[in-house]
């Protein structure tokens, strides 16, 4: 439903209401490391057809968002070459015998400019599409995401990517602290242990969305049309 530039989106725990011209596609760490067989979350034991899922409904969404006009952002995780930005504290977490900076299977591990690094093919970048290097799981953090948005005149957010009870979640926290009203399409996001990815979500609406709203891209995609 559209209202005097506004859009209204049916969500949890209550009706989203947004001006597309002010808000932006944030999406959060879709990278070949963690999405793909073979990458680093699949060697860590992981099933990555739980992260796979969201890639569609992605797609989908990301075509409706270009097709509309609107901005888009993207993150990566990942640390400088030098490894300077790695705290020895997230080097040694997990006490894996292959962690972040190693050799892994599509390069080293979360360094930016390594193949394992970058985003899947998928949901590439286009031109004018900024992209978040971050060192950590919030996009705020250590980078310069606040101001490009600050720039750019955006208050609201709609956030998708993984993972949703790490990095998403945490990135929704952050913004929420700096004022950004955002919504999170449930099937858009997506976390390698289901359970977490459903109190994750719980976490972001509950107490009348102490932190965000949750929807799904089927409510956000046919409003983009009548924008």
């Amino acid at each position: 439903m559209s209202t005097n530039g506004h859009l209204t989106i049916e969500a949890e725990p209550y009706e989203y209401v947004f001006v597309p011209s002010e808000t932006a596609l944030l999406i959060i760490d879709m990278q070949r490391d963690f999405l793909e067989p073979g990458g680093f979350g699949e060697m860590l034991g992981n099933d990555v057809s739980q992260l796979r899922r969201t890639i569609e409904p992605n797609i989908r969404l990301l075509a409706a968002w270009r097709a509309a006009g609107l901005q888009v952002i993207h993150t990566r995780e990942g640390h400088r070459d030098d490894l300077m930005d790695l705290p020895p504290a997230k080097k040694i977490r997990g006490r894996s015998p292959t962690s972040i900076g190693d050799a892994g299977p599509m390069g080293r591990i979360l360094v930016r400019g390594q193949s394992g690094h970058d985003i899947i093919p998928e949901l590439y970048p286009r031109f004018g599409e900024s992209v978040i290097d971050k060192p950590g799981k919030g996009a705020f953090w250590s980078t310069d995401l606040h101001a490009i948005l600050q720039h750019r005149g955006i208050k609201n957010l709609v956030v998708t990517g993984v993972t949703t009870e790490v990095c998403v979640n945490t990135t929704v926290r952050e913004a929420n602290d700096r004022g950004y009203d955002c919504l999170v399409p449930s099937d858009c996001v997506g976390s390698y242990f289901p359970e977490f990815h459903e109190m994750g979500l719980k976490m972001i609406k509950a107490q009348g969305g102490i932190f965000g709203w949750v929807s799904h891209s089927d409510k956000i995609i046919p409003a983009l049309g009548h924008h």
